[in-house]
């Protein structure tokens, strides 16, 4: 009993440093950018009603529709937005043409991730440095620098991996919930009444009285919900559980209280609305909140550069990206990863960014597309899981997400707003994204139906090749290819140069599946083809992590015995020629070429050892 709630603390503990990193920060900047966007009038009666917009919007997204509906909608325990999209589409399976509407949604808003992964590190770091400039203006030309130096030391640590800083997330993040939650009790014990903006009322009354006003600043009431998709995302890493008592013990409690102390301090002083935040305290511990908001903001971005390299890893994982260099930061977690393309292309978005914009409000500007987009998705994919995974009633499928998809659009229609101020930014990044997933994913299989259509049926030539056995050598071969049953293009290579067979051969096929993980003991299936020759399938999950030779180990008892010093792998590297006019769009199929061209060697994905891979090529026109 004592090992079970000491394992829940940590993990709680964990969830409040990780999950809530990101929205626990969005206190620096969501008060300041709704009374600074020049729409909400300074009254009294306005502050109640923003203050209770603000706390209703934490209440209605964050606590009912993500920490008490979606955390139920786990695929194998894990969350999402990949995880519910293979959820989704598995729910749907029997109906071929709803399928792909939906895989083609859930993509769409897997990459507007990206484009939320870009402005919410610059807007956090940003927003953190501008409290220099409460002490002193002069200190409003190194915003910018410092924040690039943050960033870049923060990109430049990940390839060492996150176990040993991991460690201390939770315990700073806790603190600084802790340090917001004080500075904001501190001016409601001095005007108590700024909590009665806690009846929805005041959000009514404010909405009805002001329905295009409320419309327009919804793209910045949104702006305290950064990080929601983080509670379902992280599902996996730490449970529904800690993640639901982390919000409602500490999380929402802290973010309340600070944002009605907000209230508060602006109904003694309207000057405080340039930067609420950070006026809240006094003039010495302005200072020690700007190094403590930075370390949040760092941790929140660290939470979404782990996010992006997950992401990215399960879109490989279910064929829409190619092969990118992969390496384990921890011999202990297999989730710890490292991919240098994503981080230092990440960065680059990044730094664009701030010095495109240069300050969080202009950022502000930019946020709030993406994030939205991806709620409305998620509530749109629930729908389909309660109804046909679930086999809920229809009336009560359409009642559980109805209200949710009503804000959802509302929210998402006000933020259309910022598209020619900044949102297109998210969105560019998003398309191009979208645009390179799905160019992956047709060429891909336009490249497997044209060797499909080329191939020479395995059965077959293996029976008229054993007629006259060419010599056979020592060891094994391992030929890895995309479709079993069908000769391998580096088999026919090795026979015709070499002249030789080896004296086994396994003919390898690596599935993906869309489900997180599959067990070990559904790993494996093989098929004796005679002559000391298999057909070996391995099945992996998105979330698992592809290794060729760990799962051939299975293998040994079952007629094949293996030695990894004698053990050689084959792999078909296929030059893709593209040919215009025939499958895509030419310049998709340019796009696909060189895409393919660029793409890693399968040793770096599938953990071949370096040293055995022997590559053999052909040329293939699609």
């Amino acid at each position: 009993m004592a090992t079970s709630k000491s394992s829940l603390t940590a993990l709680t503990l964990g969830a409040i440093g990780v999950v809530y990193g990101d929205i626990g920060t969005s206190v620096l900047y969501a008060m300041k950018e709704v009374f600074g966007s020049g729409h909400v009038p300074f009254t009294p009666g306005n502050v109640y009603g923003i203050l209770s917009i603000f706390f209703w919007t934490l209440t209605v997204i964050v606590s009912i529709k993500y920490v008490l509906l979606v955390l139920r909608a786990d695929n194998h325990g894990e969350g999402g937005l990949i995880a519910m999209l293979a959820l989704a589409s598995t729910s749907v399976k029997d109906r071929p043409q709803l399928r792909r509407v939906l895989l083609a949604v859930g993509i769409f808003g897997t990459c507007l991730f990206y484009g939320d992964g870009v402005i919410t590190p610059a807007i956090s770091v940003l927003s953190a440095i501008e409290g220099l400039e409460v002490i002193s203006p002069q200190f409003g030309h190194y915003v910018v620098p410092l924040t690039l130096v943050v960033l870049f030391c923060l990109f430049a640590l990940q390839k060492r991996g996150t176990a040993g800083v991991g460690q201390f997330f939770g315990p700073i993040t806790l603190v600084w919930f802790g340090a917001i939650a004080v500075l904001g009790a501190s001016h409601i014990v001095g005007n108590p009444v700024v909590l009665k903006a806690l009846n929805p009322w005041y959000a009514l009354s404010f909405m009805f009285h002001n329905p295009g006003t409320t419309f327009i600043i919804l793209g910045a009431v949104v702006l305290c919900v950064t990080g929601a998709e983080a509670l379902y995302a992280d599902l996996g890493h730490f449970g529904k559980k800690p993640i639901r008592i982390a919000w409602f013990t500490v999380v929402m409690p802290a973010l309340t209280i600070n944002y009605f102390g907000q209230g508060a301090l602006l109904l003694k002083n309207p000057e405080a609305v340039k930067n609420p935040f950070f006026m809240m305290g006094p003039e010495w511990v302005v200072l020690p909140l700007v190094g403590l908001a930075t370390m949040a903001t760092v941790i929140a971005s660290q939470a979404m550069i782990t996010g992006a390299f997950s992401v990215t890893k399960q879109a490989i994982q279910l064929g829409y990206l190619p092969r990118l260099q992969m390496r384990h930061t921890s011999v202990r977690e297999t989730g710890q990863i490292y991919l240098p393309f994503i981080n230092w292309g990440l960065f680059v978005a990044i730094a664009m960014a701030v010095l495109m914009f240069r300050s969080s409000s202009n950022l502000a500007a930019a946020y709030g597309i993406a994030v939205t987009s991806d709620m409305l998705i998620t509530t749109i994919l629930t729908f389909f899981v309660i109804r046909y995974g679930w086999r809920y009633p229809l009336w009560l499928c359409i009642a559980a997400t109805g209200t949710f998809l009503v804000v959802d659009l509302t929210f998402w229609a006000s933020n259309l707003l910022k598209l020619p101020q900044g949102g297109w930014f998210p969105v560019l990044i998003g398309g191009a994204m979208f645009t390179l997933m799905m160019t992956w994913k047709q060429g891909r299989a336009l490249l497997n139906e044209k060797l499909k259509a080329d191939s020479i049926d395995l059965k077959s030539f293996l029976e008229a090749v054993f007629v006259s056995p060419p010599t056979r050598v020592e060891g094994t071969a391992v030929f890895l290819t995309a479709e079993p049953g069908t000769v391998p293009n580096a088999m026919l290579h090795n026979l015709k140069h070499n002249k030789v067979l080896h004296e086994q051969n396994l003919f390898v096929t690596v599935r993906s599946h869309e489900v997180p993980w599959i067990g070990i003991n559904k790993r494996v299936e093989i098929e004796a083809l005679g002559h000391s020759c298999w057909q070996v399938t391995l099945h992996y999950g998105f979330k698992n992590d592809p290794d060729v030779p760990r799962a051939l180990e299975q293998i040994r008892g079952r007629g094949c015995e293996l030695d990894a010093m004698k053990t050689s792998y084959f792999l078909s590297r296929d030059t893709v020629v593209p040919s215009i006019g025939r499958g895509m769009a030419p310049w998709r199929e340019k796009l696909f070429a060189q895409m393919h061209h660029n793409a890693s060697a399968a040793a770096d994905f599938l953990n071949l050892p370096n040293n055995s891979v022997v590559e053999l090529g052909s040329k293939i026109e699609i």
